[in-house]
């Protein structure tokens, strides 16, 4: 099977250390290639793969702010539309703006949807329903009034993280610097746990950032590393005491809480989106609505058992179950497509 994957350009693929849209484009194709299919990335002309890499845009328009971000988004996004007879399928990771491409091709799009930033973007999926095959990453993240042909939880190489049989003496907070995903909660937590807290990861929103964070920063109980690359990030998660996730929207996913018990460290997380799909309460960390709760989640985390932790992760949300997902729904898509598709896929996995 001759697959277009579409990834964004906002980060390389992989991502240096920020990228979770581009983390999962690279698992996703590098365990493809490995199983035998033909795939075709196209992202930025910096990016490592075993795959045919397809760069248009020369740099992240993250990391080279000389960049016009629409220019490079169209340069992009239509090389690999003029290039579509090549391929059986188009697997999209670049959000909605493809989809007005996608009725202009006889190839079939898939669309992973990571996510939807505002309610504004709905009426371009709402337009493009049932002509692109949509794929949520949780159940809990699918809106009504679209269709779906599954659902696949993103999965990580496990075998990436190093399990620790004990966790350290500090807290950890692991993401974007933003009102959403729950820093300042997460300082206070650890205030009120009398614990360290290292803060890790960019900072998205800097007002935010001066008011909410920045003011209780002092190297010794509050420490803010920044965003940190794959070798320090299997350290940092795997030497916590447990992961603060005390967010303040509905998380679609959270790609940082299974690389967090993959390493057995559990999670404390307040119970919006996809949190209980991900987490087990009491079992691989502990769901909680409030800033108390989650204190009272502290003091029981060490009765938790790390090796329980990681199997759920080995079971649930390994880089293997994600490919097998992801097959699946490629085949029934090309099966789908008729006759067409059928044609171009005598190689079909």
């Amino acid at each position: 099977m001759k697959i277009g994957m579409l990834a964004p350009i906002s980060w390389r693929v992989p991502p240096r250390h920020y990228g979770p849209w581009e983390r999962v484009v690279s698992i996703l194709t590098e365990g493809l290639v490995a199983r035998g299919f033909d795939v075709t990335l196209f992202a930025t002309a910096d990016s490592i793969t075993r795959a045919k890499l397809i760069g248009v845009c020369p740099k992240p328009y993250s990391e080279d702010l000389t960049l016009d971000v629409k220019v490079w988004e169209c340069l992009h996004i239509s090389e690999v539309f003029e290039r579509a007879d090549e391929f059986d399928l188009i697997h999209n990771h670049f959000d909605f703006l493809p989809l007005s491409y996608s009725k202009l091709v006889k190839t079939p799009v898939i669309t992973t949807i990571h996510g939807f930033s505002s309610e504004k973007i709905l009426p371009v999926y709402k337009k493009y329903n049932g002509h692109v095959y949509y794929v949520s990453i949780s159940n809990s993240d699918r809106c009504p009034e679209l269709d779906y042909v599954a659902t696949v939880y993103h999965g990580i190489p496990v075998d990436e993280f190093t399990f620790r049989e004990t966790g350290g003496d500090y807290l950890l907070f692991f993401g974007r610097i933003h009102h959403d995903k729950g820093v300042f909660e997460a300082i206070e937590v650890a205030r009120r746990s009398g614990l360290r807290l290292i803060i890790a990861g960019i900072v998205q929103d800097k007002e935010y950032f001066e008011a909410k964070v920045k003011p209780f920063i002092d190297g010794k109980r509050i420490e803010y590393i920044g965003s940190v690359g794959f070798r320090e990030r299997d350290e940092i998660l795997g030497k916590a005491k447990a992961l603060l996730h005390i967010i303040n929207f509905n998380e679609p996913f959270g790609l940082s809480l299974i690389e967090a018990m993959a390493c057995g460290t559990p999670v404390i997380a307040r119970g919006r989106g996809s949190i209980p799909e991900i987490v087990v309460d009491r079992e691989t960390g502990f769901i909680v609505e409030t800033i108390d709760e989650a204190v009272r989640a502290v003091e029981e985390v060490d009765k938790l058992d790390r090796r329980k932790i990681r199997q759920h992760v080995e079971k649930n949300f390994s880089a293997e179950r994600m490919l097998d997902g992801y097959i699946k729904v490629y085949k029934e898509v090309v099966k789908k497509h008729g006759s067409c598709g059928e044609s171009r896929s005598k190689t079909l996995g």
